[in-house]
């Protein structure tokens, strides 16, 4: 059996939907290797963004662990201050304010004797005038009492 041109165009007629449906699925899988290829540039850029990040975290980690430092010795300067500060109320509760105490005490004391010994001396210096005026007082006396009457 001998095919003919007529048998040979309708057996390629059956053909031609099948090869459209491969045309088709040739297209589509360029397309999907288009896609694939934009996935991969997607992810590659997305490993770049990752890395990016794990080197930013691990820089915070530094920062963080050099901060945890900083505040270890800010909390033992803070202890530092606050046992200075308690040894300074302590001895400004225990000995300088009982001995500004006393020395006030002691002052008022000596106020006490200083205004005794001023009025001692303004009495002394009352009874010198009076002492004064009597001696005038006398001299004139004697001076009348020698005058011939």
């Amino acid at each position: 059996m001998a095919l003919t041109k007529d048998d040979l165009q309708a057996i390629a007629n059956l053909f031609q939907p099948t090869k459209d449906d491969i045309q088709m699925i040739k297209n589509d899988v360029q397309v999907l290797k288009d896609d694939v290829q934009a996935l991969k540039t997607d992810v590659q850029v997305l490993k770049d963004d990752v890395q990016a990040l794990k080197t930013d975290v691990q820089v915070l980690k530094d920062d963080v662990q050099g901060l945890k430092g900083d505040v270890k010795i800010f909390q033992q300067d803070t202890r530092e201050l606050k046992n200075r500060t308690t040894a300074i109320e302590l001895t400004l509760e225990n000995e300088t304010n009982p001995g500004i105490k006393i020395v006030a005490e002691g002052h008022l004391d000596l106020n006490r004797k200083l205004d005794k010994a001023l009025k001692i001396e303004n009495e002394k210096e009352i009874l010198l005038l009076r002492l004064s005026h009597l001696e005038s007082e006398t001299r004139i006396i004697k001076a009348q009492l020698n005058q011939p009457a």
